[in-house]
């Protein structure tokens, strides 16, 4: 989208992935502004591992959900699944592609289980080589999105490799959770599987990155985010919380803002639909900018 009075670009395009990439990636997003004013965007937790292909500027990251890690500017970027939000800036211009990858596919495109990127947000090629920079000259000589997103299936499916085996147990809890909402309990999970509490734990953390206590916390909180992001008017937050498996509305807002960095009205009013200064795709709004699911 280009507005015409100011020339300003603000674009977002999704789409999904080919059918024989879906159970690594969830979805593409691109995105490119131009001529907007300054802005600041709180990446939130969720349930994919992000992977940024800038076109143009790089992502500038001022805070990473691990405090100890430094700011930085990335050309491209991977990320693991973490629990609390990243601050990312940009002065008005930005472009890129986002690759919403399942975790649980960390081995098989990435050879490496998700829990060795947890918390943490590096260069694509520390883990891809050579292959991350190569993808994005491609991306950037392409001409438009639908190019973009047909590159990155062929990329991505000749990259994909088994590379060791996520043990059934763990991906059978992982998709427990995401079908129940988050709203299943460690025990119930540990008894179905037929593992201890504390073997379950170990394993489910080694391969996503977060234990399933608070792998249920992250997909219950991004249920409850995209719902009142998508809402209009928006849900009051009490049915929110009840539908969302929150104790009350107490909770639901102790959560946002431990998850968000913010109370969930002051999130929507920040960088929900109706928000000028950085209408962001990962909200499910129709603005530009990289969803940040790192």
């Amino acid at each position: 989208m280009t507005t015409q009075a100011t020339g300003a670009v603000d674009e977002a395009v999704r789409a999904r992935p080919a059918t024989a990439l879906r159970p690594y990636v969830a979805r593409y997003s691109g995105y490119r502004q131009r001529g907007l004013a300054p802005a600041v965007h709180h990446g939130l937790p969720s349930p994919y591992l992000t992977f940024i292909l800038t076109l143009d500027e790089p992502l500038v990251v001022a805070r990473h959900p691990d405090p100890a890690q430094p700011p930085g500017s990335y050309p491209t970027v991977l990320g693991g699944l973490h629990t609390s939000p990243a601050l990312i800036t940009h002065e008005g211009a930005q472009s890129g592609v986002q690759i919403a990858v399942h975790p649980l596919a960390a081995r098989a495109l990435f050879g490496l289980p998700a829990g060795e990127l947890a918390g943490l947000d590096v260069p694509a090629e520390e883990v891809l080589g050579r292959l991350a920079a190569e993808l994005r000259e491609r991306l950037q000589a392409a001409g438009d999105w639908a190019q973009r997103f047909t590159l990155l299936d062929g990329a991505l499916l000749r990259a994909a490799r088994p590379s060791g085996s996520v043990p059934a147990e763990v991906g059978w809890a992982w998709r427990a959770l995401r079908r129940s909402g988050g709203g299943l309990p460690v025990a119930e999970l540990a008894r179905e599987t037929g593992w201890s509490a504390r073997h379950l734990q170990a394993r489910f953390r080694r391969e996503t990155g977060l234990t399933p206590k608070a792998a249920a916390r992250v997909i219950r909180f991004d249920r409850a985010r995209h719902l009142l992001a998508a809402g209009s008017p928006p849900p009051r937050l009490a049915e929110l919380a009840v539908r969302c498996g929150y104790f009350d509305q107490a909770h639901l807002a102790r959560e946002f803002r431990a998850l968000a960095g913010a109370a969930p009205s002051a999130w929507l009013a920040a960088e929900g639909p109706e928000a000028a200064k950085f209408r962001n795709v990962q909200g499910g709004t129709a603005g530009a900018g990289p969803e940040w699911e790192a």
